[in-house]
């Protein structure tokens, strides 16, 4: 089946909004062993969308429109639509029902600007919207049916599970299992993933497709296969992989370094605090976005100065005089001072450099401290990371969780960016 996707709004060609919905639906459409073609994405423009619509339904069996469902002038697919197909737009019974019911749950009127997004092409099949204001709506074209889509994300995501994906299906039933393993992985890059496995396994299998995700903070491995005769060279290879890269895969789907930790704490029946300065409390936040993480979480201190890193976490002046902010004395006190401070089993305590300014020759910008552990049992270490502000907030404490995640793993190996990421000297 040939799917392709048209992507509209003057905010995506300005670069307002970074596109995020043709790679969620991408990865919605992978289980089913499909694959969109191409995609191409247009401002709001009546006659630019209506020329991509017709183009792209002429060779395709499946074109799928997101944006333009909305009740401002702005919002035209639904017209671009009718144009295409000769027809006019209708009030449909459907869509003014799923409008209302909308806006009664939020006490709202049904305005004439909402009613906007009742009036579809004539013959259009309502898609339902099980969480915003604007169906979805689809109409055959040819021999493409054109399904359209609402921009906003979480409506978008939730269509695709509950009606798309499930369409999709039964419009294009496969006889051979799809079977996607995907692994999360901290602390090694693309480059060499793909050289260690090369390396490894110079015998990798045509029927299992190897492919990769670069992010920040993690790393994407993903192993498939498309035919039941490849199942069992999968496995094999999704073995070696997990034998291979043991100690840097957090887990496996969607799951994060937090919500690992999270997951590990609680099987432990353990407790961890943090304490931040160069973060501002980015590693709380992370913690405690996890479901559950209520079970597991004591403290969080975000100590931005010397003068609430002795008030708050007990950090002595002298320590601080002697050594520093961001060196390896202060964290460990700071690790010391937040676990006596919540009674947490573990605690992690940052301190670091994160520019632009504040650097010195014995400390440049990207400096960072780390102390975790438990009270009898703390460690610590220094690490560099030249990167921009925000970014280095990222790693670090994308860091300091998966030194946590180590812990309560008992992994012993010391972590590759220990090497990588040392200090220049």
């Amino acid at each position: 089946m040939r799917i392709e996707l048209l992507l509209t709004g003057n905010e995506l060609m300005s670069g307002v909004t970074v596109d995020s919905n043709s790679a969620a639906i991408a990865r919605a459409l992978e289980p089913l062993g499909l694959r969109v073609g191409g995609k191409v994405t247009v401002g709001d423009d009546l006659g630019r969308i209506g020329a991509e619509i017709a183009r792209l339904a002429a060779g395709c069996e499946v074109l799928i429109v997101n944006g333009g469902l909305g009740p401002t002038s702005d919002d035209l697919t639904a017209q671009a639509l009718a144009n295409v197909a000769g027809v006019e737009l209708a009030e449909h019974p459907e869509a003014l029902a799923q409008l209302a019911a909308w806006c009664t749950r939020r006490g709202a009127a049904l305005n004439a600007a909402n009613r906007k997004q009742a009036w579809l092409p004539a013959g259009a099949e309502v898609v339902p919207n099980a969480t915003g204001s604007a169906p979805g709506f689809r109409l055959r074209i040819g021999g493409c049916e054109v399904l359209c889509t609402p921009g906003v994300p979480g409506e978008l995501r939730r269509m695709l599970e509950e009606q798309i994906v499930p369409w999709l299906a039964a419009l294009w039933p496969r006889r051979e299992p799809v079977v996607i393993t995907r692994l999360q992985l901290f602390g090694i890059g693309e480059a060499t993933l793909q050289q260690r496995i090369s390396d490894a396994m110079p015998d990798w299998p045509v029927g299992v497709e190897l492919g990769f995700r670069a992010g920040a903070p993690t790393v994407e491995l993903k192993v498939s296969s498309f035919r039941r005769t490849d199942e069992a060279a999968r496995i094999d290879c999704e073995r070696r992989v997990r034998e291979l890269f043991a100690d840097c895969i957090v887990g496996s789907g969607e799951l994060t370094l937090q919500g690992r930790v999270v997951e590990l704490l609680a099987a432990a029946g353990r407790t961890v605090a943090v304490a931040e300065s160069c973060t501002g409390g980015l590693i709380a936040s992370l913690l405690t976005e996890v479901p559950g993480a209520s079970a597991v979480f004591e403290a969080g201190v975000v100590s931005y100065s010397n003068r609430m890193k002795q008030r708050l976490l007990g950090v002595a002046e002298a320590t601080l005089a002697a050594h520093g902010a961001v060196s390896e004395a202060v964290v460990r006190e700071m690790a010391h001072g937040v676990l006596a401070l919540g009674g947490a089993d573990l605690a992690v305590a940052v301190s670091g450099i994160a520019g632009p300014d504040g650097g010195s020759a014995q400390k440049p910008v990207g400096t960072v401290w780390i102390a975790w552990g438990a009270p009898g049992r703390l460690h610590a270490r220094e690490l560099y990371f030249p990167l921009a502000r925000k970014l280095f907030q990222t790693m670090v404490a994308a860091t300091a969780l998966d030194l946590l995640r180590r812990e309560l793993q008992g992994i012993e190996a010391e972590p590759r960016y220990f090497r990588d990421r040392a200090p220049p000297r």
